[in-house]
């Protein structure tokens, strides 16, 4: 039986079929609206590398 932790809450869900599961990786609906939220909000953000710095030679 798979089993994955919600990366809002950090329960642990267990389930015999993925479709037991619609809002996985999540556990439940509102712990996948909070992560839309944080992401909207700013609270994730993914960086990319400055493109107009030069990079230091090794």
């Amino acid at each position: 039986m798979p089993t994955y932790t919600c990366p809002t809450c950090s329960k642990s869900i267990t389930v015999t079929r993925k479709e037991e599961a619609p809002f996985r990786p999540f556990c439940c609906e509102r712990c996948k609206m909070v992560d839309l939220g944080r992401w909207l909000d700013g609270t994730y953000v993914i960086h990319e590398p400055d493109e107009s710095r030069p990079t230091e030679p090794d």
